[in-house]
Order: C-alpha cells, then structure tokens, then sequence
C-alpha cells in the first residue's frame, strides 16, 4: 500500500537490497555516504572506465531519491515551484513505442538559491495525473522543508511507492542494443533508443513498469532505466550474463566531470545561483508563469551579471588540489575563486577540474592554483554539450 510522506525522515535514500545484494556478490568496494552505502568500484577503475566509454558498463545509480507526486493537481502546484518546463503525458507514437519527454529542472527560494536541482517527469495525464522527480540525495532534506512551506498538500503530496524504485543506466556504445534485446517490446528497435535525446523516454508499463530515459550528464551513450528494483536486479543479472561489466560511482564521476557539468552538491551549492553554474538554458524555462526565485532569474537575465562563473581548469603537470583549493588570475591581489571537484581524465590525458572563477577571466586563459605564484593551470568554458576548446566549439575530447 502506498502512503502519503510529509516529512524526509520517512524517505531517506538508499540503494534497495535487492540491488546491495548484488554489489556484495560482486565484491563491490562500497563507500560511505550520508545517504548509505554506495558501489565506488568493483576492483578495477581502468577497467570500468574502459568498459562505459567502450561497449558497455552497467552503474547502479540507485542512491538518487526518486519521488512520486500525487493529488488534486501536482502538476500545476509543481509548476509554481519548479524552474524548468513541465513535462508532457506520454503517449503511444507511430511505431507503437510509448513515448514521453523528462526536464531537468531546479527548485529555487525566493532570492534564486537552489534548493536542489532534479529531473521531472509525467507519469500519467489530466489534472489529478502523477508527476515523478528524480534527484540527488544531498537534495531531499531540503526539497522535503520547501513542500513543507510551499506545496498544498491537498493538491500534491508525497506518496511512498508500493515496492522500492531504483535506477540502473546502461553507459556505452551498445547500450541501445543490450536493452533493446532484454524486453520483448523493444526487439528490433535498438534505432529508437540510440536516437533518444536527452530526457526523452520510453515507457515499457506493467508488467515491466520501467522507463528508459536518455541521460545527458556524461558523454558517452547513456540509458537510465528507472523503475521497481526487483526488475532492475533482473537486468543487472541477465546483463552480467552476457558479460557487461560493472562500473562504480567513481567512473561515473569522472564521466560526469569530463562532460562539464555540475552536480549539486558539489559544484551547485545552496548558494549557487543559477547563471552561475551555467544551468540556465537547460533548466529555467522562460516563458513559463510564476515561479519561487523567478523574479531573481529574470533580473539577472534583464539587467544584471553574475561575478562568476563555472569553468573546466587544465592542470597538466600540477598536483591535483582538493576541493576548494583558491584560485588566483592575474591583477587581482585576493583570490578570485576555487576549485569544486577534481579527477584525473583519461580522456584528456591529465587532471582535471570544476571550479568557480571570477568573470574578469574571460576563457580561454590561465589561473594559478593556490597562491599568486602557484601552479598555472589552463582555464576553459563549459557548455551543456561539453568543455569547450576553442570558440563556439564544445569539445567532447574524442
């Protein structure tokens, strides 16, 4: 039986057992969070990025928090809160593939902080029709105290699911294929789910019950299949048997910071404002009404600039600085930002790392890590189709 949550210690996030039964079977080195215990890796990191960027690599990315909104109008209580456009009910297309379209989106306090980011989809049509959110963990707490202030819940309320949800993406060339063979319904439609852009679904109902969606955070092919956990363990083992391979979160980090976008928690922060973290164009839509934190969008969008912005930073040869090491550009005695998040890029054949800096240093050009006389690093825009190298020219490092 479902039950209504109004309060985040009903819905604390944590990878469903039937999933955690597999990672220990595998061996997976698990890693601490706040939110539980997730896959960092499974022995052999090398492998694993070699495998997701390659053929194909599963990643268990269960740990996000996938809630199910109910009501009178969740739909239209929900539009008042989010940035982003609202998605559409999906329907049967020509080839008899039921079809829908997910956004990415951020919830905002009246001054334009974030509250959390997430992806919004529509499970169902007319105005009493579930709507389902998928975001980070970091973002629960706080998204729970904002419903709390700001959704009716006599319109829209939190609703538990009858069985644990989760979410595994298939990651690499072949990901279409593999999930295409699994279900019947998508036998010979392998063209359908490469050709996905990102946030467009396909809906596989009952007895299945899962959506495959396109996921944009990293470069390479990626399938999120989110749906009951007790299916996705199924797939996990049938695709184990055909020899795809396991990748942890921390593959799955380094694909997401090669591909240049921010996670929050990481790099979008409470205090993060959205032209900030270069986040507009894909999560705020303009011609939408009324929304928390609008009037702050549109300011800075009208008549305003912000004093910083995320970039990709080059290391070469310098140490890899930890996270919120200071930045420093040339004519400014105080630090002019700081680094977020950092790896070392196979792809680009040397550290590198998300950070914040001043908008006087205008991409390309160089910082200095740490003091006024550090270690020169290379300084590149970000865009959602990646880093960009040269002007107008996102690279994907291929």
């Amino acid at each position: 039986m479902t039950g209504s949550a109004d309060a985040g210690a009903t819905l604390t996030p944590a990878t469903p057992a039937p999933l955690q039964d597999i990672h220990r079977e595998e061996g997976a080195r698990m890693a601490e969070t706040p939110w539980g215990l997730v896959p960092r890796h499974y022995g052999e990191t090398t492998a694993e990025y070699r495998a997701a960027t390659g053929e194909a690599a599963l990643v268990d990315r269960s740990h996000r928090v996938l809630l199910r909104l109910e009501g009178r109008g969740p739909g239209r209580m929900l539009a008042g809160i989010v940035s982003g456009k609202m998605p559409p009910s999906p329907e049967e297309g020509p080839d008899g593939l039921i079809r829908g379209r997910s956004f990415y989106s951020t919830v905002l306090t009246p001054k334009g902080r974030v509250v959390t980011d997430l992806r919004l989809f529509r499970l169902e049509p007319g105005e009493e029709g579930a709507h389902l959110l998928d975001l980070p963990p970091a973002g629960l707490e706080p998204l729970m105290e904002h419903f709390r202030r700001y959704l009716p819940p006599r319109f829209a309320r939190v609703v538990e699911p009858e069985a644990p949800l989760g979410m595994v993406t298939v990651v690499g060339a072949a990901a279409g294929q593999l999930l295409a063979s699994a279900f019947p319904e998508l036998e010979g439609r392998v063209g359908a789910l490469e050709e996905l852009e990102e946030g467009e679904e396909v809906v596989l109902p009952l007895p299945h019950g899962i959506r495959v969606v396109r996921c944009g955070d990293v470069h390479p092919l990626a399938l999120d299949v989110l749906g009951p956990a007790v299916t996705l363990a199924s797939l996990w083992r049938e695709l184990r048997g055909r020899g795809v391979p396991p990748a942890g979160q921390a593959v799955w980090e380094t694909l997401r910071i090669e591909h240049g976008r921010p996670a929050f928690g990481v790099e979008l922060l409470p205090e993060t404002l959205l032209p900030e973290a270069g986040v507009v164009t894909r999560g705020v839509d303009q011609t939408k009404g009324c929304y928390t934190g609008q009037e702050v969008i549109v300011r800075i969008r009208d008549r305003g600039r912000v004093n910083r912005h995320l970039r990709g930073f080059f290391l070469g040869d310098a140490p890899a600085p930890a996270p919120g090491t200071p930045l420093f550009i040339e004519g400014r005695k105080k630090d002019a930002g700081e680094i977020r998040s950092v790896v070392e890029s196979p792809r680009f054949g040397q550290g590198i790392a998300l950070g914040y800096l001043r908008r006087e240093a205008e991409p390309p050009c160089t910082a200095r890590l740490g003091a006024a006389d550090g270690p020169e690093v290379e300084v590149r825009a970000l865009s959602d189709a990646g880093w960009v190298l040269a002007e107008g020219d996102p690279d994907h490092g291929d």
